[in-house]
């Protein structure tokens, strides 16, 4: 690649080095070579810029994984407009906030899609802040003659051009700025270490307006693979994959589990023939789910990476790295990333455990609200992730869990993930998670919310307790509340929503 100093210089020069390769395949069957791809984002960006939109103006834009948001994307790439990606989840209120908060100019949306009236909110959004809003349905992004638009140049520096927002699950969202390098330098290193190439066929399966599905999108620009865009995942998202020959299936927990699912169904029947890796992301795996899926499909494991909104892919496992890595860690730091373990103050050294601080060119460049850098970067530009962790001898990254998830009962501090990961080695077991819930008596108690595996009996506790006290758990750590549910609430990255859990089952 000779232009990598943007996004837009990258699709363009892949453009033109294999303008023949087939790039996005919906699965309706549509495909886009990159020629093709290039051509259409040109001309979409044309009639944007007839429209008024033009290099630094704040559009904020809410799709599904569709043809269309990678074109229009794109397109606001061309022109140097400040895109902000919201997730398909989010409301009015969090779209009236996000929106006010960044200043946008523009909202496009689609009219409805999964039986939601995203127009109404859209067009109510637009009236309470003065903004304007495009509507956009399959086809129907405008498209004009591009002999208007001035020749591309590559801008010397490295200017906000992303806005990303980070879930808002227990608070309003946070908006945190990007720069294009920041975005290719982390695409950069993860192609690296998936030694990700054009005979790839990469399912995207985060929503592509997340930090992840935009970062998957210029990763497979660089590598010329395929995109198989998954507009929405369950069973029948798993056939595309499957008769698209996918080779790359990410991109966490979720759907990790619902690969295993499936092959269960069909243990006879490879799920994914030609799969070479399962990257991994969003939320920290339990080592035993990477065990499962090298063992069930297809002799590979989860290749699995640490990153946030703030700073995406931190470190990341290598297609190569020993197994037993791959179970427990999340990899080593990308080219430029530095990472330190700080506890009570002070830096920690291999095998502490503290929280982790994060710097180098995947870091954002700052939130919006310039009030909230200050209390998220210390003076040397460490990032402070609040999530707990501590560096082995090699230099691999082992998440033990957040600093809000440690429960403190009777004054010992618990780990949260520790009894997760025991709780999942669990046959009857398909998914978990652990809470502290509020106690008179000890402050917190520890609550297991547990998934059972299609067909199991249901565990007693007696049974759960006996079985924490095998995994190593001390006594302390057993869960002295056990509840039962049909699936874990979680963000679209994958973390569990632990807030909702500990609502539901207060008592």
């Amino acid at each position: 690649m000779n232009d990598n100093r943007s996004i837009w210089g990258v699709i363009a020069e892949r453009a033109r080095l294999t303008p023949t390769q087939p790039f996005t395949v919906a699965e309706s069957g549509e495909t886009l070579t990159f020629g093709v791809f290039c051509e259409r984002a040109e001309r979409v960006a044309a009639a944007l810029a007839a429209m008024g939109i033009g290099r630094g103006d704040r559009v904020a834009w809410q799709l599904p994984t569709w043809t269309e948001a990678l074109l229009l994307s794109a397109a606001l790439c061309r022109l140097g407009a400040v895109q902000a990606p919201l997730l398909p989840l989010y409301r009015e209120r969090e779209v009236a906030y996000i929106c006010g908060q960044i200043g946008a100019r523009w909202l496009f949306a689609p009219r409805s899609w999964k039986q939601f009236d995203y127009g109404a909110q859209s067009e109510r959004v637009a009236r309470s802040l003065g903004l304007r809003f495009y509507a956009v349905q399959r086809g129907g992004l405008p498209e004009a003659e591009t002999d208007t638009l001035p020749p591309w140049q590559a801008e010397a520096d490295n200017p906000a051009r992303w806005i990303f927002c980070t879930s808002g699950t227990t608070a309003e969202p946070k908006a945190a700025l990007h720069g294009d390098q920041a975005i290719l330098s982390t695409a950069f290193g993860m192609n690296g270490v998936l030694e990700l190439g054009s005979d790839d066929a990469v399912g995207l399966v985060f929503p592509f307006t997340h930090i992840g599905g935009i970062l998957w999108f210029v990763s497979i620009v660089l590598a010329g693979a395929r995109c198989l865009l998954v507009e929405f995942f369950g069973d029948e998202a798993i056939d595309f994959l499957r008769r698209e020959q996918v080779t790359v299936a990410g991109a966490g927990t979720p759907f990790h589990l619902a690969y295993l699912k499936a092959q269960r169904r069909e243990p006879s029947q490879p799920l994914f023939a030609g799969v070479r890796c399962f990257p991994g992301g969003g939320a920290p795996k339990a080592p035993e789910l990477h065990r499962d899926l090298k063992r069930e499909l297809g002799g590979v494991g989860i290749v699995s990476g640490y990153g946030m909104t703030e700073c995406p892919i931190v470190t990341m496992n290598s297609v190569r790295d020993p197994d037993t890595q791959l179970a427990q860690s999340e990899g080593r730091p990308l080219p430029g990333m530095e990472i330190r373990i700080v506890a009570d103050g002070a830096r920690r050294a291999a095998g502490e455990t503290g929280e982790i601080w994060v710097r180098g060119p995947h870091r954002c460049l700052g939130y919006v609200d310039a009030a909230l850098n200050e209390g998220a970067f210390d003076a040397d530009g460490f990032f402070r992730t609040g999530d707990l962790g501590y560096l082995d001898a090699g230099g691999w990254l082992v998440i033990t869990g957040r600093v809000k998830d440690v429960i403190i009962r009777k004054g010992e501090n618990i780990s949260a993930k520790k009894i997760e990961d025991v709780l999942y080695s669990h046959p009857r077991i398909a998914d978990a998670a652990v809470v502290g819930l509020r106690d008179a008596e000890r402050g917190e108690r520890v609550c297991a919310v547990l998934v059972l595996a299609d067909g199991a009996d249901a565990l007693s506790f007696a049974e759960l307790a006996a079985f924490c006290r095998d995994g190593g758990l001390m006594q302390h750590e057993i869960p002295e509340q056990l509840e039962f549910c049909g699936a874990l609430p979680r963000t679209s990255s994958g973390k569990v929503l632990k807030q909702q859990l500990q609502e539901r089952y207060a008592r």
